[in-house]
């Protein structure tokens, strides 16, 4: 797969096999993992972070293995889901951050130019999203609700 918005391929590298079935090594119960990954989640940490915490302080190499489900599926049958996705919210943060960046440096139009691709690439996710029915229909980016969004 090719990169967005450059003329180079992609990063192709090995990626780490999901076994199908928990370690034998594993000590950790399922339904203690369950328990901590709903407590982690409501003292505010998203998925990918509650997989972190998971593997260095529990020793669960994976979570999915465990559980048998992916963590953002594991809460949302919980009925613990964010307003909007991970990934979207990754990019509103960066967004706002180069925001801050152009306000002190206006001239930095190397900056300028990512924050319009990074706009595209927010743009592009949403309108995927609101097609998947994951954001609200009337949901659209703009940089004053990005700042609100994010804090």
């Amino acid at each position: 797969m090719s990169r967005i918005h450059s003329g180079r391929k992609g990063r192709a590298r090995s990626h780490r096999p999901f076994p199908a079935v928990k370690p034998t090594w594993v000590t950790v119960e399922r339904a203690e993992i369950e328990e901590t990954a709903v407590k982690l989640s409501k003292s505010g940490l998203n998925s990918a972070q509650i997989g972190l915490a998971l593997r260095d302080t529990y020793g669960v190499p994976s979570v999915r293995s465990v559980l048998g489900t992916r963590m953002t599926a594991f809460l949302a049958s919980k009925g613990i889901s964010a307003d909007l996705p991970e990934d979207l919210q990754a990019l509103l943060k960066r967004v706002v951050h180069l925001q801050r960046h152009l306000e002190t440096h206006p001239t930095d139009h190397a900056n300028r130019r990512g924050l319009t691709l990074m706009e595209a690439r927010i743009r592009r996710l949403s309108r995927y999203y609101r097609a998947k029915n994951r954001l609200p229909a009337n949901w659209s980016y703009s940089s004053a609700a990005a700042v609100l969004q994010v804090e």
